[in-house]
């Protein structure tokens, strides 16, 4: 089959579990023999290959976001306005697309864009946000058009699929027709870092991720704190970047942390894998998660996770309590758990691994990608 990828992203010169999903599913599209388009963005200095797939910028802008981090319109609509173009002008090259509807108006453009064609589509879904998620992320007028674009988008998911079964229910409240794809699950199996299901002294931290509001990295100075009234010699590492980074700061200031918590900001994808795999528990504070994929990279090595409940926070559909993590009630409860996880060492580091590699067997991204292709593959044979 011909098939076109649509995301403005594109791992790794744009970083987030969104993006190395969306990359993961061409590779794989591309490793089964399929002839594979990624419509997407400038984000580079140089012109990107990857093998196997056929990279399109259909949009030029480089930044996303405002200085809060909320994405912003202008970008959006630019992207959407060159995808529309780009598919209306290649209509008969593709026999499939998937697209991604993180912004909404990408379902709008392409939609519209094929129209009376014989193109098969898949709508898929990251995230379903509720109205006033909208509302409070973009502001009481932008917000509500987002919302209403989302629900439009929903209407018009001629196959959908979503990574969670939060987000599944959201889409059919939304009004989705039909069932939508709820993958088996994204977990990447690696071969080239070992697991570690010993216990690391002096025991470690770490949170790897963007700094932004939803994800709360505010909360972790305080939480280590806590936990090192019983466990004195807690050491973090607060890897990432992002708007609320000067906030987390200076709560580690406050709180006379600077030589128990570093904050090394983005770094090599092989010292990010040190960094979790000697880490004696990762936490991750999220209120807003729509898969989790650290969650996994961190049970891949062992080394168990901390999750906060929300009911946006679909990540804590892949923890276990007292298997490979624990999920704390709200932030406050963080350090508490942090304690718990660490006192059970090398036990929980290697019921960790064990759901790994239990899941791992299943639960991948190209079964997932293969999930939807299927489906693909079936609407396209109808036509």
């Amino acid at each position: 089959m011909r098939i076109a990828i649509a995301f403005d992203c594109l791992f790794p010169w744009t970083k987030g579990g969104g993006e190395r999903l969306y990359r993961g599913f061409a590779e794989a599209y591309a490793a089964a023999g399929h002839e594979v388009t990624y419509l997407t963005r400038v984000q580079w200095d140089e012109e990107p290959v990857i093998e196997g797939i056929t990279i399109k910028a259909v949009s030029k802008d480089r930044n996303l976001y405002d200085a809060n981090g909320v994405r912003t319109l202008g970008p959006a609509l630019r992207y959407s306005y060159g995808l529309a173009k780009h598919l209306r002008a290649n209509r008969h090259k593709y026999d499939a697309v998937l697209v991604s509807a993180v912004p909404s108006t990408n379902v709008l453009a392409v939609r519209a864009a094929l129209l009376g064609s014989k193109v098969a589509i898949d709508v898929d879904w990251l995230e379903v946000w509720r109205p006033d998620q909208w509302r409070a992320y973009s502001g009481p007028v932008i917000g509500r058009v987002a919302g209403a674009l989302q629900w439009i988008a929903a209407k018009l998911s001629p196959i959908a699929s979503c990574h969670s079964q939060l987000h599944a229910r959201r889409l059919q409240a939304s009004g989705l027709r039909g069932d939508a794809v709820v993958s088996r699950g994204l977990i990447e199996p690696r071969d080239d870092v070992e697991p570690n299901t010993s216990v690391t002294s002096p025991p470690r931290v770490v949170y790897v991720g963007r700094h932004i509001a939803d994800k709360r990295v505010e909360t972790l100075p305080a939480a280590i704190a806590e936990a090192r009234e019983q466990i004195p010699d807690l050491t973090a590492t607060i890897f990432g970047e992002g708007q609320s980074r000067a906030a987390v700061i200076a709560e580690i200031e406050r709180l006379g942390l600077r030589d128990v918590i570093s904050t090394p900001g983005f770094v090599s994808q092989e010292e990010l894998d040190e960094g979790i795999r000697t880490a004696a528990v990762l936490v991750n504070p999220s209120q807003r998660e729509g898969y989790g994929l650290v969650v996994v990279e961190s049970c891949a090595v062992g080394t168990p996770v901390v999750l906060v409940e929300g009911d946006d926070n679909a990540a804590v559909e892949l923890i276990e309590p007292g298997v490979n993590g624990q999920v704390a009630k709200t932030t406050a409860g963080l350090g508490a758990a942090i304690v718990d996880v660490i006192s059970k060492g090398e036990a929980l580091r290697k019921s960790t691994h064990d759901w790994y590699t239990r899941v791992s067997k299943t639960n991948t991204v190209p079964a997932s990608a293969m999930q939807i292709l299927d489906r693909l593959a079936q609407a396209t044979a109808l036509r």
